[in-house]
């Protein structure tokens, strides 16, 4: 059988986006459209029909008689969108608390101890999992579609930016702090101390970002 059209684009759509987030596809680059369909193996069509998902989605802008381009985060839309988004997952928390079964619980305290042992080992690269792991546990548990939705939406757009918060000094640690004080105003049942709390770790990790930022070499020649 035949894939159906809207299977089509929605696979170019997703490839298009892991190229993105990679940066095969660059910031501000211009998307050639003749070159992707041969990469891509697909029609014009469907491609187009991708490329309206992600400029909808706020991957890529469209220039009227120029094409699109892959989209550019500067510094002050992560000061626009991180108290958005630690708003929108602190109701997540607020809700998963109120939501969660025991075993809901038994299984978070599964992620807490991985997101422990990742903390305690130093790798990086296996605590952004388990912390990407736990949030999306949290908003799964909150079970409010609206509220997945853009959160889902606003996290794309902060994967443009490339952010790596837990590179600030002593952020591993604090994070994982953070975490588990969510974690205990869940266990708790406690649902306003767990929005409290996960707010605070999403509005931190924007500071632990500017703590980098001050500290990045400069350019210039002294």
């Amino acid at each position: 059988m035949r894939p159906q059209p809207n299977s089509l684009h929605d696979e170019a759509a997703s490839r298009l986006r892991e190229q993105i987030f990679s940066g095969s596809l660059a910031p501000g680059s211009f998307v050639d459209e003749a070159a992707l369909c041969e990469r891509l193996a697909i029609s014009r069509t469907p491609l187009r029909e991708a490329l309206k998902v992600l400029v909808a989605e706020g991957l890529l802008r469209h220039e009227p008689r120029r094409g699109c381009f892959v989209a550019q985060i500067t510094a002050q839309d992560v000061d626009d969108i991180f108290p958005v988004i630690a708003l929108l997952e602190g109701r997540a928390a607020h809700e998963a608390t109120r939501k969660a079964t025991a075993a809901d619980v038994a299984a978070l305290e599964t992620l807490h101890q991985r997101l422990q042992q990742c903390a305690d080992e130093g790798g990086i690269t296996a605590y952004y999992e388990a912390n990407y792991a736990i949030h999306e546990a949290f908003i799964t548990l909150a079970d409010n579609r609206w509220l997945a939705q853009v959160i889902g939406d606003l996290r794309k757009i902060l994967r443009l930016a490339r952010l790596q918060t837990l590179q600030a000094p002593g952020r591993l640690q604090q994070s994982l702090a953070e975490h588990l004080a969510v974690f205990a105003a869940l266990k708790a049942r406690d649902s306003d101390a767990a929005e409290e709390a996960m707010r605070n770790h999403l509005l931190r990790q924007r500071d632990a970002l500017r703590e980098i930022a001050r500290h990045q070499t400069s350019r210039l020649a002294p």
